[in-house]
C-alpha cells in the first residue's frame, strides 16, 4: 500500500495553518467577485435584481467552494506564478458550474451575455490584483522587525518548526539554532551545526545574541526542565512559547480552542465543523444538483433495466452507520436477487450467484450507487467520504481494527479516498479492511474541497476499469 500522509504534512496543517487563507477563501475572494459583478453593472446600465441577484449569490458560493483562497500570493509559495495554472482551473470550474446551473434552470436566458463575459474576464483579474497588493504591502517580508528565534528541543515538533521558520520568509523570524541535552545519536538526523549547545548554555547565548523568542519543544515528561527554563526567563522580556508534543496521538483535525476561557486541544474531531461544514454541505448540494441534471437519463435507463431483468423492487435500501454512528437508510439500484439487511451480511464476490443478469455490470461501473445522490440531497450522505459498510460489518470490524469507528464522525460518502486507491469492492481479509480504514482516516486528516474534486475525478476515470469491483 502506498504511503499515507507524512507526519510533516499533518504538523504543518496543525501548527502553521494561516487564518489569512481562510479569510480570503470564505469571504474576501467571493466578495471581490461579487463586487466586480456589481461594479460592471454601472457601465452596462443593469439593475442588480431578480436573476442578476441569484447569479451574484451563486457566484459568491461557488467562489468560496472552488477557489483556494490566496493560493497565488500567500507565504510558502516562493514562485507564485506557478499557481496561475491552478488558479485558471479553479475559475474555470466556477464558470462551468454557473453555466450548468443556468442551463438547467433557464435563468441564463435572462442575462445580458456581454455583461457576463466581461465579468468572467474582469473578476479573475481583480482577484490577482488584490492578491498581489496584499503580498506587496501586507505580507512583504522586508528585513525590518526580524525576530531572532531559538528552539529548545530537537524532537519532531522542534525540527518541523525550524523547517517552517526557515522556509517561510513572511514569518519575519530568523532561526538561530537548537539547544538540546541529548547526544547526537538521539537527535533524529538534526544537522549538528544547528545545535548551539545544551540547556545549561542557553542563558548565556540568549543574553549575548538579543534573542526575541524561545520555543520549547521538550516532551511532556520533561516538566522539571521546562519549569527551570521558565524560572530563568522570568527575568527577561523574551517571548516564550511551549510546543506540546501532541503527535504521539493519532490526530484527526487537531486544533486549539477554549471553553469559557480554559484552553483546550482537540485531538480527534470532525473536520466538518463550523465554516468547513458549511462549505462541505454547499459543495454537496451544488455538485449533486449538477450531477443529477446530467445523469437523469442514465438513472431512468438503469431503473427500467433492473425492473425488466429480474423480479423485485428497483431500489435496494439498507441500513448503514451514518454521521456520529446514527443509522441511515442508503439507496442503491438492486443488483442481487436477495435483500440482505440483517445481522449477517455476506459481501458480494466475483461471479456471485446472487447477482441479477445486469447486477454485475452495474456494480462494476458503480451505476448501482447513483441513487445515493438523493441521500446526499437529504443530508444523510456526502458525495465524498468514507464508504458506508453494512451494520453487521461495522460491529465485526470495530472490535478488530483500532480507530475503526472514527470514520463515522462524518457523513458516509458515495465514493472515497480508499476506493480510488485500490480498496474498492470485497474486503475478504483483515488486511484489506485495515488498508481501507487507513485511507478513510487519512481523508479526514487532509480534507479540502480540492481533495473531494480529485476523488470525484478519479472515481469517474476508474468506473470502467476497476478490477476490484463486482
Amino acid at each position: 500500500m502506498q504511503q499515507l500522509s507524512l507526519f510533516g504534512d499533518r504538523f504543518r496543517e496543525f501548527s502553521h495553518a494561516s487564518p489569512v487563507i481562510g479569510f480570503f477563501k470564505l469571504f474576501l475572494d467571493p466578495f471581490i467577485v461579487v463586487a466586480t459583478f456589481y461594479a460592471l453593472a454601472i457601465p452596462f446600465e443593469i439593475a442588480i435584481d431578480g436573476v442578476e441577484l441569484i447569479f451574484a449569490v451563486l457566484a459568491f458560493l461557488l467562489t468560496a467552494i472552488f477557489l483556494d483562497g490566496v493560493f497565488l500570493f500567500v507565504p510558502g509559495y516562493s514562485r507564485p506564478w506557478l499557481g496561475l495554472g491552478r488558479f485558471v482551473l479553479e475559475w474555470s470550474l466556477v464558470l462551468f458550474a454557473l453555466y450548468l446551473i443556468g442551463e438547467v434552470s433557464g435563468f441564463d436566458a435572462y442575462m445580458y451575455p456581454w455583461y457576463v463575459v466581461t465579468w468572467a474576464i474582469m473578476a479573475p483579474l481583480a482577484l490577482v490584483f488584490i492578491h498581489l497588493l496584499f503580498r506587496l504591502f501586507v505580507l512583504h517580508p522586508g528585513r525590518h522587525n526580524i525576530k531572532k528565534v531559538i528552539i529548545i528541543g530537537t524532537n519532531k515538533p522542534g525540527q518541523l518548526l525550524a523547517k517552517n521558520i526557515q522556509n517561510n520568509n513572511f514569518l519575519k523570524m530568523e532561526f538561530l539554532g537548537f539547544f538540546e541535552d541529548r547526544d547526537a545519536s538521539r537527535m533524529g538526523g538534526v544537522d549538528p551545526d544547528q545545535v548551539i549547545g545544551d540547556l545549561h548554555s542557553f542563558p548565556e547565548f540568549v543574553s549575548k545574541n538579543n534573542v526575541h523568542q524561545i520555543y520549547i519543544t521538550l516532551p511532556m515528561t520533561a516538566q522539571p526542565r521546562v519549569m527551570a527554563i521558565l524560572d530563568y526567563l522570568k527575568d527577561s522580556t523574551i517571548s516564550i512559547y511551549f510546543v506540546p508534543d501532541l503527535f504521539v496521538f493519532d490526530l484527526i483535525n487537531a486544533r486549539f480552542d477554549n471553553i469559557a476561557g480554559l484552553p483546550i486541544v482537540a485531538i480527534c474531531e470532525s473536520p466538518f465543523l463550523g465554516l468547513n461544514g458549511v462549505v462541505k454541505r454547499i459543495s454537496d448540494i451544488v455538485l449533486s444538483l449538477i450531477i443529477l441534471a446530467l445523469i437523469w437519463p442514465v438513472l431512468l435507463a438503469v431503473a427500467i433495466a433492473v425492473k425488466l431483468t429480474s423480479y423485485g423492487p428497483v431500489f435496494f435500501m439498507q441500513k448503514r452507520y451514518g454521521e456520529d454512528g446514527q443509522s441511515v437508510l442508503v439507496y442503491k439500484f438492486r443488483s442481487m436477487t436477495v435483500m440482505e439487511n440483517g445481522d449477517q451480511i455476506v459481501q458480494a464476490t466475483k461471479n456471485d450467484s446472487r447477482l441479477t443478469p445486469i447486477g454485475g455490470f452495474i456494480r462494476r461501473t458503480s451505476l448501482d450507487e447513483l441513487p445515493q445522490f438523493i441521500n446526499v440531497l437529504q443530508g444523510k450522505m456526502s458525495i465524498v467520504g468514507p464508504r458506508p459498510h453494512a451494520n453487521a460489518h461495522n460491529e465485526q470490524y470495530r472490535k478488530l481494527i483500532k480507530g475503526y469507528m472514527i470514520r463515522h464522525m462524518v457523513k458516509p460518502g458515495i465514493t472515497g479516498w480508499a476506493q480510488v486507491n485500490g480498496f474498492r469492492g470485497e474486503t475478504d481479509t483483515l488486511e484489506k479492511m485495515e488498508g481501507r480504514i487507513a485511507y478513510d482516516l487519512d481523508y479526514l486528516r487532509n480534507w479540502s474541497v480540492w481533495l473531494d474534486l480529485k476523488i470525484i475525478w478519479r472515481t469517474v476515470l476508474s468506473m470502467f476499469r476497476d478490477k476490484n469491483a463486482f
